[in-house]
């Protein structure tokens, strides 16, 4: 399982990259391989804005309906929305190709509350 170590990442195993003012979001390659086979997705629109721990999408696999939460607070800028008809991507590529949306950070203090690959990797020892 990767945990790369230039991200940060949430308790609900969202990971952030952060380049400048903003932020990539995705799902981290624990919660794929926890969710299975991703049949369908659901993200908000660009324009729209996320609010820190609150849900704003699902991810639907052939094992469970998952939501997705937001680790930051701030507009969405861009939405991947390839994964729109092709969620199985996030299965094969979590980290790159399956990005799901960007976000202009309102708050620099809510990166430095995610924890690092280290932390992360601790966490999920803890969890199991």
């Amino acid at each position: 399982m990767a945990i790369p170590k230039d991200l940060k990442y949430s308790r609900e195993h969202e990971w952030v990259r952060v380049e400048g003012e903003n932020a990539v979001v995705g799902i981290t390659d624990h919660a794929q391989e926890a969710l299975g086979e991703i049949v369908y997705l659901e993200l908000p629109a660009k324009g729209e804005k996320l609010s820190k721990e609150d849900a704003f999408g699902v991810v639907e696999s052939t094992k469970a309906v998952s939501d997705i939460y937001a680790p930051v607070t701030g507009p969405i800028l861009e939405v991947n929305s390839e994964l729109i008809t092709t969620p199985e991507r996030i299965n094969k590529d979590p980290y790159e190709d399956g990005w799901l949306v960007k976000v202009k950070i309102e708050d620099k203090k809510e990166i430095d509350e995610l924890m690092d690959a280290k932390e992360y990797a601790e966490f999920l020892k803890e969890e199991a």
